[in-house]
């Protein structure tokens, strides 16, 4: 008997001893000290793909224990972004770390959104404040006039989740400039200062659907070079947007507005852009095509057809909206 229990123990003792080494094997850290690193998953990336990217990269030992561990925290999918990992995190560790909120975000920004629309994507991201959305509107994004809107390009940017609203406005506009600088010349040579292409582009942004850019661009350099009046439609949609709706439907009572974004009231250009214009805007500003259209709209499949005389457009209003 007391044999029996002297062998018992030994082979209790000799699996634990095992299941340590299989455990430490499996689910401990590769390395007792080491620095933490940033580690990119990028938008749509399977858990068995970030499995093999750690495990590539010499962050765990195993991909399976490291998948047990993640699934045990209750989340299926991992969110995209930048998180700070170390070597000598155990595969618990690490898939706590990663349950939780990245520390870099990956931020989409299409074009056409004005500018209150960009901090609430920014706070919906990063985690903003009111406040921070608040002094991004009215602070950060306005530190003149040429700066107010437009030029905080769409794009897709991995951010902080600890930079300033200020800083966030820094790098949307250093983007713009860097997509921009190329066409400075062109511009110069229209004789277009910065502020006046990227309004013009924005109001392409919003008045345009499919690939008409070009032919809208056209369509707005010719009621300028006429002297008529831009009468666009989107600047009715800036004046009254307001939270919840940002771009609502224009009414036959917006032509009375006294405001000069009000393109129908006042002749030019709006004092600067309604929203933040996509590189294909600014090219059809300065390449616009060639027409001798004067009035256009989109049909109800977004289809435009244009006309050089109001006739033309109230036939065409008869003919495609009624």
């Amino acid at each position: 008997m007391r044999r029996a229990l002297i062998l018992w123990g030994i082979g209790a003792v000799a699996f634990i001893v095992v299941f340590l080494l299989i455990y430490s094997n499996m689910f401990g850290p590769v390395a007792q000290y080491a620095e933490p690193e940033e580690f990119i998953v990028n938008p749509d990336t399977p858990i068995a793909e970030v499995a093999s990217g750690l495990k590539e990269l010499n962050f765990i030992k195993s991909e399976l224990a490291f998948r047990m561990a993640y699934a045990i925290t209750g989340h299926e999918d991992i969110v995209e972004g930048g998180y700070k990992i170390s070597r000598s995190q155990d595969a618990w560790t690490l898939a706590e770390a990663f349950a939780r909120p990245p520390y870099l975000a990956w931020v989409t920004i299409p074009p056409g959104l004005r500018k209150e629309q960009i901090a609430e994507l920014l706070q919906k991201k990063l985690g903003w404040t009111d406040e921070q959305v608040e002094k991004w509107v009215t602070i950060d994004t306005a530190p003149d006039a040429t700066l107010i809107e437009g030029v905080y390009f769409g794009d897709t940017y991995l951010i902080a989740s600890d930079q300033s609203p200020e800083q966030v406005a820094q790098r949307l506009r250093g983007r713009f400039e860097e997509v921009f600088a190329p066409y400075a010349e062109q511009a110069a040579d229209m004789d277009l200062s910065w502020n006046e292409l990227i309004t013009m582009a924005s109001l392409v942004e919003r008045e345009s659907a499919k690939n008409d850019k070009a032919l809208v661009a056209g369509i707005m350099w010719n009621r300028l070079d006429t002297g008529m009046r831009l009468q666009v439609d989107a600047t009715f949609q800036y004046i009254r947007g307001k939270k919840g709706n940002w771009w609502p439907a224009p009414t036959k009572d917006d032509k009375y507005i006294d405001s000069p974004f009000n393109t129908y009231k006042y002749a030019g250009l709006p004092p600067h852009p309604i929203a933040n214009p996509s590189l294909a805007s600014i090219k059809a500003v300065l390449e616009p095509e060639n027409t001798d259209c004067l009035y256009y709209l989109h049909d109800m499949d977004g289809v435009i057809h244009c006309s050089p005389s109001y006739a033309g457009q109230l036939r065409n209003v008869d003919r495609y909206l009624r």
